[in-house]
């Protein structure tokens, strides 16, 4: 039997089916609780009319529906949403929403923090705590569907949802794969695969553990066409580096004619911009269906990495373009609210001290400039 409360916003269909068996009651009952919560939003047990009142007492007694909340809004002058949420354990974490005239894109956390420290990312900055639980994840999105609704009063705002907001996705496995069956599926919020994005800096096995078991469109954090530069920026790299990682996604679109793998690439003046890596670049990402995605770096206060002016980005992109690969440049949205690539915060216990390194190395060159 499970642990109570049993949070029923982290249960897929499977597992709220095998709940309800559990229950001695018939599986559908799992069908018409997922529309409830999710296509109505309703959270009061009392309230879900075609569940019989013991059911109803049943659940009330031995389970939640349970989301994070809102500690703060922020709205920048693009019109980008950014909402910082508390946890339970009063660890907080960033969520951002992208209006567009064509689509509205969410992009949720997927742990409290990021252990990998990618060199110009803040969130690596601040450190790592924990994961987030399926729950905690789905409960983003859960959130913003109910305050969207309220703001643009349309019923389909959110068309996109991406895991890249803080974390590494792919070291929260299981967590996140139960949260892409909830987004998938027609009784929750019917979103169909290629809609659905999840990002890595690139933990190799866990890319072919996604093709088997929930294929939905993926990015790659890739930043730098060679081990040496991107050992430096993405420490990852040691462990996985470029060719394992190029190769794991060429085995991801094996025998899906239309995919395509998102590649982002943040332009760091100096670093990763010139003529000889864009050439790297074509040559590493040759017999791999790729899109690029240049990143206007944002920039993060106190780090030393500066933004390739926009002469050297058009470069690269032309560049890139010439040699049959689809790429184009980022616009760069919410930066004015830190909401943009790689400044997610969010305000949490640092496990890894990481973060008091990091204040007494600001401090150090405050204190010499």
């Amino acid at each position: 039997m499970f642990k109570r409360p049993a949070n029923l916003f982290g249960f897929d269909r499977v597992a709220l089916r095998q709940f309800f068996d559990a229950l001695g009651e018939r599986p559908y009952r799992a069908d018409q609780v997922l529309q409830w919560v999710h296509q109505q939003g309703e959270t009061e047990f009392a309230s879900m009319t075609n569940l019989s009142k013991p059911l109803r007492a049943k659940l009330q007694d031995m389970t939640c529906l349970e989301a994070p909340s809102v500690v703060s809004e922020q709205v920048s002058a693009d019109g980008t949403r950014k909402w910082l949420l508390r946890l339970d354990d009063d660890n907080g974490i960033e969520m951002v929403f992208i209006p567009e005239s064509e689509r509205g894109t969410l992009c949720i956390s997927s742990q409290v923090g990021c252990a990998l420290n990618c060199t110009f990312c803040s969130t690596g900055a601040h450190g790592y705590n924990r994961n987030l639980t399926s729950a905690e994840i789905i409960g983003q999105i859960w959130l913003a569907h109910r305050m969207l609704g309220c703001v643009e009063k349309e019923n389909r705002v959110i068309t996109n949802v991406v895991f890249m907001g803080m974390g590494e996705p792919m070291l929260n496995f299981d967590n996140v794969v139960t949260t892409l069956n909830i987004l998938l599926d027609d009784f929750t919020y019917g979103l169909s695969r290629r809609r659905v994005t999840v990002s890595t800096a690139g933990v190799v096995p866990k890319i072919d553990a996604l093709k088997l078991m929930c294929p939905v469109s993926l990015a790659i954090s890739l930043h730098a066409p060679n081990d040496e530069l991107r050992n430096k920026l993405v420490p990852l790299n040691r462990k996985y580096p470029v060719a394992a990682l190029l190769d794991a996604c060429r085995r991801y679109v094996s025998g899906e004619s239309r995919s395509r793998i998102t590649f982002e690439y943040v332009m760091l003046a100096g670093l990763n911009d010139s003529k000889s890596c864009a050439h790297e670049l074509i040559e590493v990402l040759r017999g791999v269906p790729a899109k690029v995605n240049l990143i206007p770096y944002n920039a993060v206060p106190g780090f030393a990495f500066q933004r390739s002016d926009t002469a050297t980005i058009d470069r690269f992109r032309d560049q890139m373009l010439a040699a049959g690969i689809m790429t184009i440049t980022r616009k760069t949205r919410g930066e004015d609210i830190a909401a943009a690539c790689g400044q997610l915060a969010g305000k949490f216990h640092d496990r890894t001290h990481r973060s008091t390194r990091w204040r007494r190395y600001r401090h150090t060159v405050e204190l010499t400039a």
